[in-house]
């Protein structure tokens, strides 16, 4: 469960200008949790582009693996005041899995869905443009599960609540619709740089 307090140590003068008001360096990858941690099998798994209700493109496990892979390392940002640097990950830009739906974006927005029931929104604008991707590898290796796997939403400019976690559906949708956490009093957008923890910041 996210809490408003986390333990680190202070950025370097080195790094300080890549991290956020408010944050703290740490060396390790924290893991935090909504809840129960889900264990989901590549052969059980899929994932979906959906407008509305209503799904546009799916894909399963071995379906997905044929995708263009593309690597990206970012610094990352949790609304429990830890930030990491030069987080190394491997999936599937957003841009690509538009282009094999052969869809352009209906709405600005998207909520994100997972197999544990939890949602976050996400602003298309935030996602296009080479800005997200649905991670599958860290470091080389399988998403371990403890941190999303076998896939989750990496949005790494935004705080790490919108990187959902096991990942299973991007919904389209006419309005923005908040998620979990956004309906719990988090920020709607969530930019480390302006300190968008919380509703009221």
């Amino acid at each position: 469960m996210a809490t408003r307090g986390f333990t680190g140590k202070p950025p370097s003068e080195a790094h300080s200008d890549r991290i956020p008001p408010g944050q703290h360096l740490v060396e390790n990858f924290p893991v935090l949790t909504a809840g129960p941690t889900p264990r989901v099998s590549l052969g059980e798994w899929s994932f979906s582009l959906k407008i509305g209700p209503r799904p546009v493109k799916r894909w399963t496990w071995a379906e997905f693996e044929t995708l263009a892979q593309t690597k990206m390392t970012r610094d990352i940002h949790c609304v429990t005041k830890w930030s990491k640097l030069n987080t190394p990950w491997t999936g599937v830009l957003i841009d690509d899995l538009l282009a094999e739906a052969g869809l352009e974006p209906p709405t600005a927005f998207i909520l994100a869905h997972s197999y544990d029931g939890y949602s976050t929104n996400v602003p298309v604008a935030d996602l296009i443009g080479g800005k997200a991707m649905i991670a599958t590898r860290y470091e080389g290796s399988a998403l371990p599960t403890d941190h999303g796997g076998p896939a989750r939403l990496l949005v790494p400019h935004l705080y790490f609540w919108k990187s959902a976690k096991w990942i299973n559906a991007l919904q389209f949708t006419e309005r923005e619709v908040a998620g979990f956490w956004e309906l719990r009093g988090y920020h709607i957008h969530a930019d480390p740089w302006r300190e968008q923890r919380y509703s009221d910041d």
